[in-house]
């Protein structure tokens, strides 16, 4: 298990990722004032988003029906809980975006190979 999104495991026969990125902001508000510089105030984190990108080869590594399963689970709007692979609990997350691009087709239009990145953003409720 590289990586799970409630009971979706990311793994070779399911959506293998080759990067994982993340970005953590956090939130300064700004105050003018005459005749000096803006001053700022820590108010407190901001998002907390994970991305994962990487790309699907059907019949040999991963499957469509992983990428159906992740979007049914976008339907929802619900928050899943994220598990590395080591078994650190991430927080609650709900997915942001998913974009692929097929390419390599074959003579009946399927395509050999899927590039995906997946966004997941941390659920503060």
């Amino acid at each position: 298990m590289m990586m799970a999104l409630d009971l979706f495991v990311f793994e070779l026969a399911s959506l293998p990722y080759q990067e994982l990125a993340k970005r953590l902001e956090w939130r300064h508000a700004q105050a003018e004032r005459f005749g000096a510089r803006p001053a700022s105030q820590f108010v407190g984190p901001g998002a907390h988003k994970v991305t994962l990108s990487g790309a699907l080869y059907p019949g040999e590594v991963g499957s469509w029906s992983a990428l159906s399963t992740i979007e049914a689970m976008a339907d929802t709007g619900e928050a899943y809980l994220l598990i590395s692979g080591t078994g650190v609990v991430l927080g609650e997350f709900f997915i942001r975006s998913l974009d692929t691009r097929e390419s390599i087709f074959f003579v009946d239009g399927v395509a050999r190979k899927a590039d995906f990145t997946l966004e997941l953003e941390r659920s503060e409720l």
